[in-house]
């Protein structure tokens, strides 16, 4: 077995994509779960359908005893959510989402800076996300899809979940938003600032994190990490490492440990109950503040 687990099986509602990626891989191809579901022994699945499926498909994997990792969002509302957590509960097994960003290396090197101290107390997280849609994004707006990893950063950074929210989205190019500033107020007046949109040409992911003895700029694409002290700035040696990798090797080394991966279906419930928060904030005009 490697890293990744041994892949056994692939499934697509359109047979004709089922079968080449069984092809190329050399295993089993399906169009139909239920039918992969009981013709394989399975201990994991992951699933990338439209985000408005996966209530449906997940509950189908976690009833039938496999360990579930669900793209982003987890579901399209709270609602479910919190169905799809009672399931895995009861199932006894892992329920896991795709927020990529917290198996970035530079991130992961944030959130140890964050807890070591030695730049002091973070007080603004300030997130810029931009490209244009991707076609096959149809059932929510850029705040569920591309919003949603900032979100997750900026509450596993600080280490809690914001208490207020206040937010502006608008659309230009479709029916869901494509735009979104996003203000999260934490304990303490601290405070995440996420700017998203699905309408410039370019690619940006970059963060800047200020905190009470310096400041942190990072680069989600490159990875590179810049650190602003009074004594000068220093861009620590990394290595480039692929953050899917990263989360797939957490997912499968849970399975095997038998224990909570890094991150839980309830962080997948917290981040979609913000988000349902910003599109309330964004249409009311006012802010939300969130119950502890």
């Amino acid at each position: 077995m490697s890293e990744l687990g041994v892949l056994v099986a692939v499934c697509d509602l359109d047979p004709s994509r089922s079968e080449v990626y069984a092809k190329k891989f050399g295993i089993n191809g399906y169009s139909d779960v239920d039918e992969m579901i009981r013709s394989e022994a399975l201990d994991g699945v992951t699933i990338a359908t439209p985000a408005s499926t996966h209530v449906s498909v997940a509950s189908k994997t976690l009833r039938a005893g496999i360990n579930t990792f669900v793209e982003k969002p987890m579901t399209s509302s709270v609602q479910e959510g919190e169905e799809l957590i009672k399931i895995a509960e009861a199932s006894g097994k892992i329920l896991t989402v795709g927020f990529i960003e917290r198996f970035n290396p530079a991130i992961s090197e944030l959130k140890k800076l964050t807890k070591e101290g030695s730049l002091g107390r973070p007080i603004l997280f300030q997130y810029d996300r931009e490209n244009r849609r991707g076609d096959n994004i149809t059932d929510v707006g850029v705040v569920k899809d591309a919003s949603v990893h900032d979100i997750d950063t900026a509450r596993w950074l600080f280490g809690e979940e914001p208490k207020t929210v206040y937010a502006r989205v608008g659309s230009v190019m479709g029916k869901n938003e494509d735009f979104a500033t996003i203000l999260l107020g934490f304990g303490d007046e601290r405070t995440a600032f996420i700017t998203t949109n699905w309408v410039t040409p370019m690619r940006v992911r970059q963060l800047n994190a200020i905190f009470t003895k310096g400041v942190v700029t990072v680069n989600f694409i490159s990875q590179e990490m810049q650190i602003h002290e009074e004594e000068g700035t220093r861009v620590p040696a990394h290595v480039f490492t692929e953050p899917l990798v990263l989360e797939l090797k957490e997912f499968v080394s849970a399975i095997e440990e038998k224990r909570q991966p890094l991150v839980t279906g309830k962080d997948g419930l917290s981040v979609i109950r913000i988000a349902e928060a910003v599109l309330a904030s964004a249409k009311s005009g006012s802010p939300i503040y969130l119950p502890p």
